[in-house]
């Protein structure tokens, strides 16, 4: 019940916030990425301190993680919290009135959390029903909000103030995860969580390590771009073209 009354509040905010947007489009991002970095100095600061966190914290834990935890429970806990994250991702999608994705990500969770045992085993997409990926910075970008200026996170990494906004009403209204009222049951799955994502980047990052020159502007550049693509569902508008290109 609490999941659902987070729901509701988390509704209730949604529309607080919605009335007083005065456009009902997303808004592009610049097609110029410097023009939204509009603290440079802070946010190159805080990428230093989070890839020196990375370095010799997270990334040495979630080696370690993964080198002792089979393939298969890997997987399966990654499902599970996947399976939970169905249910902010549904309240998303009805908050931008995409009722049939909404549909689906709640078909989901029955799914999963019975057949697939509490989402252990992902049978929704055995049985052809997508998973979705959307969250509240969507939901205000549907909306109208401007994402403000890009701005880096403590150990979350890369957001904008609009996304960074979006991420507390997520995680304080809609995530399964924090309404667990035992503190030291809900830190240990924050942690866990936080471990196994960052676990199941190690794969793909080996095959990127060593290629970025600039690891900071490219990393913004590409995640920039991800939640563009995001917020229009893979079908963002052609960027106008610079006056002054080639």
């Amino acid at each position: 019940m609490s999941s659902v009354h987070s729901g509701l509040r988390a509704c209730a905010l949604a529309c607080t916030l919605l009335l007083g947007a005065c456009a009902h489009q997303p808004q592009l991002a610049p097609l110029d990425p410097e023009a939204i970095d509009r603290l440079p100095a802070y946010n190159r600061w805080m990428f230093g301190v989070n890839e020196k966190l990375d370095e010799y914290l997270l990334k040495p834990v979630a080696q370690g993680y993964q080198a002792v935890t089979p393939q298969f429970l890997d997987d399966g806990i990654t499902n599970i919290f996947g399976n939970l994250a169905d249910l902010p991702i549904g309240i998303n999608n009805l908050l931008q009135f995409k009722f049939r994705e909404a549909a689906q990500d709640f078909t989901r969770i029955v799914f999963n959390s019975t057949f697939g045992l509490l989402g252990f085993f992902d049978v929704a997409s055995y049985f052809g029903i997508p998973k979705h990926d959307e969250d509240f910075g969507q939901t205000l970008a549907h909306w109208g909000v401007g994402e403000g200026s890009y701005f880096v996170l403590p150990l979350l990494g890369p957001s904008t103030l609009r996304d960074t906004g979006g991420l507390a009403v997520d995680a304080f209204n809609i995530d399964p995860v924090w309404e667990i009222n035992r503190i030291p049951v809900r830190n240990s799955l924050v942690g866990l969580r936080i471990v196994d994502k960052r676990a199941d980047l190690l794969r793909s990052e080996r095959v990127t390590e060593g290629a970025l020159l600039d690891r900071y502007t490219q990393i913004r550049d590409a995640w920039l771009q991800r939640r563009r693509s995001l917020i229009y569902d893979g079908n963002a508008p052609l960027e106008p073209r610079r006056l002054d290109a080639d």
